[in-house]
């Protein structure tokens, strides 16, 4: 299947918007650094990564970095790195790529999904727009079978509130995972999200309920509480209906390109060295 060419950091920089004052991470020498420049960076290492989701410690790691960039770009001007053949033959290569990626761009912006053909997809498809059934739950780490075994001999005896209660109270005071000051919380999960031994032991219960006997895994010996169940049930059209648009766009895009891309095959004259090379040796 044709994809799209990942945009390289210099084409991303070139396709940024003017930047308003909020977006202005830094001035170097009167060269802005923006939010922009800072997501296409993470981008380039890192896909899924988003500038506004790293930590502020991370994000001042990536700005120092474009900071850096400026002022090493601005020494290779000054020492007439411009000048050198090898810089003139790769900026021919980034001018190619920044035309291809134009180009692919333009061409997806031009895909239209409409809404109609959306909701088509989504109704024949409606088993594949299910949200998983999941648990809520906490838990209470410890690192020897003997205390959680005082543990739950202490919890036993409690219901309902009273036991929630309690055991929010013991996991903050003995717990030593790092949900301890959240009262155990591990909040919603899916099946297969936890480590074996744990997943089954939570799965098992009822809302309401504490396992009755330590859960061994790796990291110590749990006693688990079980706040809530929720079942599998079916994702409304309108939570996924821009994940539905952006995915028919790309499989209309990607067709579009390829019977493009035959065209074009078809009327150039290619000559396949690596074919003839390898017709030679036989």
């Amino acid at each position: 299947m044709v994809k799209i060419i990942k945009t390289s950091l210099v084409a991303a920089a070139l396709l940024a918007t003017s930047a308003v004052a909020s977006d202005i991470l830094a001035t170097v020498d009167g060269k802005n650094i923006t939010k922009q420049d800072a997501e296409a960076f993470v981008k380039a290492t890192s896909p899924q990564a988003h500038f506004s989701q790293l930590t502020p410690a991370q994000q001042n790691m990536i700005k120092n970095r474009l900071i850096e960039k400026v002022l090493f770009m601005e020494l290779a001007k000054k020492e007439g790195v411009e000048n050198d053949p090898e810089f003139k033959v790769a900026l021919d290569k980034i001018k190619d790529e920044l035309a291809v990626n134009l180009w692919m761009k333009k061409q997806l912006d031009n895909v239209i999904v409409s809404d109609s053909e959306a909701k088509e997809f989504y109704e024949k498809n409606k088993s594949k727009f299910v949200q998983p059934e999941s648990v809520h739950a906490r838990h209470i780490l410890v690192k020897d079978e003997k205390t959680a075994n005082e543990i739950i001999k202490e919890l036993k005896p409690l219901k309902g509130k009273a036991l929630e209660a309690k055991f929010i109270e013991l996991a903050k005071a003995k717990s030593v995972g790092p949900s301890a000051p959240k009262g155990g919380d591990l909040g919603s999960f899916r099946k297969g999200q936890m480590v074996p031994a744990f997943s089954k032991a939570v799965w098992a219960l009822k809302p309401g309920e504490i396992t009755t006997k330590p859960v061994k895994t790796q990291f110590g010996y749990h006693v688990i509480y079980l706040e809530s169940k929720s079942e599998a049930k079916p994702v409304s059209y309108d939570k996924v209906k821009e994940q539905i648009i952006a995915s028919l766009k790309q499989q209309q895009f990607a067709k579009k390109v390829a019977a493009m891309a035959k065209e074009l095959r078809s009327k150039a004259k290619i000559v396949d060295n690596t074919a003839e090379a390898n017709a030679t040796k036989k």
